[in-house]
């Protein structure tokens, strides 16, 4: 009875079991873009499509693998635009190079595995890059992972997290 009304009070005030758990902060930087600045155009879909450098502080204690979503909230649709979906990166790893592939792949919102870079229609879009630290593996993942499976897969599971946001233009 206490846990149940204890869930209840925590509800009301607005804090979920998941919001208690994730509240450590992993810094995430890059050397190809600076923090709300431009994203270099080698980087965008349509010219290179080479994913970014992005690297993230170690996760804290407990922690067995990292998960890296890329999306674009900005897109003219009701879900943001995924570019990319990384999962079951090794603990030993805090950064993945530009162009490399670490951990195991998910699909894009562009029906391909791996990074999809930018390619707003019109205006500026804000990329979110977006690490988190996970108390195991994700294990038993579809030959083609979504950040909607991920995200459920996650649940329950994050340590920590943190982000970076670029910008990019749509060419004119």
């Amino acid at each position: 009875m206490k846990s149940f009304l204890y869930a209840i009070i925590m509800l009301f005030i607005g804090i979920t079991m998941d919001a208690q758990v994730a509240k450590k902060k992993l810094a995430v930087t890059s050397s190809s873009f600076k923090l709300g600045q431009s994203i270099p155009a080698k980087y965008s879909y349509t010219q290179g499509n080479i994913s970014p450098h992005i690297s993230w502080s170690k996760g804290p204690e407990g922690t067995k693998s990292y998960v890296l979503i890329c999306d674009d909230p900005d897109a003219p649709r009701a879900e943001p635009w995924v570019h990319w979906v990384v999962f079951n990166i090794p603990v030993d790893v805090t950064e993945i190079q530009e162009g490399s592939v670490v951990g195991q792949q998910g699909m894009n919102d562009y029906q391909q595995v791996g990074w999809g870079g930018p390619n707003p229609p019109s205006g500026t879009h804000r990329y979110f890059f977006k690490v988190y630290a996970l108390s195991n593996e994700l294990k038993s993942m579809p030959n083609k992972v979504t950040k909607k499976d991920l995200l459920a897969a996650m649940k329950g599971k994050i340590l920590a997290e943190g982000g970076l946001m670029g910008t990019y233009s749509a060419s004119k």
